[in-house]
């Protein structure tokens, strides 16, 4: 399982896409400083670095600053407010694999985050399979037995987090904190209209639902 570094002083943020990664089959860890993040991103314990700039400590431009120049190749996307151009180029030239503003959307940096990933085949498992279901997890194609499944990107998140827990019941607020990325009004109904999705693509009784508890897939 990839692990990826957050390195972001903002809690709200941080959280954010904590929570996201996760639900994407990430391991994350959040570094609140600088200095922690430096440590962490050269302890060859993690598979890609977000990083802020405006940090305590060290701010962004100075980690990467520092870790490039310990020959360190980790992968790294600035996540950062400061958008204008000199702020860019600064990144770049420092060496930033990619750089992203915010505000931003979620599923636009795990695509960022997953290319940068996909270069190493030991990073991510390549395809994940519970029952009839096989989901290619780098090109995002769902297959059921020989035929060909084609899914939104909130849809396969969701076909994922289910088949990394076939057999097992994920509730409605699991699911849309996983999938989702952050808390939705605990009444609403978009985990049951996407299982709905979900079940008209790849079939009658590959989800199970449980009622007052939550859904399944057959493993």
């Amino acid at each position: 399982m990839p692990s990826i570094l957050i390195a972001d002083d903002e809690p709200r943020i941080s959280g954010f896409v904590e929570k996201g990664l996760r639900a994407a089959g990430f391991a994350t860890r959040v570094a609140a400083d600088g200095a922690t993040a430096l440590a962490l991103a050269l302890s060859d314990e993690f598979d890609l670095l977000v990083l802020d700039v405006n940090m305590p400590e060290l701010d962004g431009f100075q980690v990467l600053e520092q870790l490039r120049g310990s020959g360190s190749r980790l992968p790294v996307i600035m996540l950062t407010a400061r958008t204008g151009i000199h702020d860019t180029i600064t990144g770049f030239d420092g060496g930033a694999d990619d750089y992203l503003g915010k505000p931003f959307h979620f599923d636009e940096l795990l695509a960022r985050i997953r290319a940068r990933i996909r270069a190493d085949p030991a990073a991510t498992a390549p395809e994940l399979r519970a029952g009839a279901v096989r989901l290619d997890v780098r090109t995002r194609r769902a297959q059921i037995g020989d035929r060909s499944v084609e899914l939104s990107a909130r849809e396969f998140a969701l076909a994922e987090e289910l088949v990394r827990h076939a057999g097992q019941v994920l509730s409605r607020e699991q699911l849309l904190s996983r999938v989702w990325g952050y808390d939705f009004d605990p009444g609403s109904n978009v985990v049951d209209v996407y299982v709905g999705y979900l079940r008209q693509k790849l079939g009658a009784g590959i989800i199970e639902t449980l009622r007052g508890v939550g859904y399944r897939l057959t493993a």
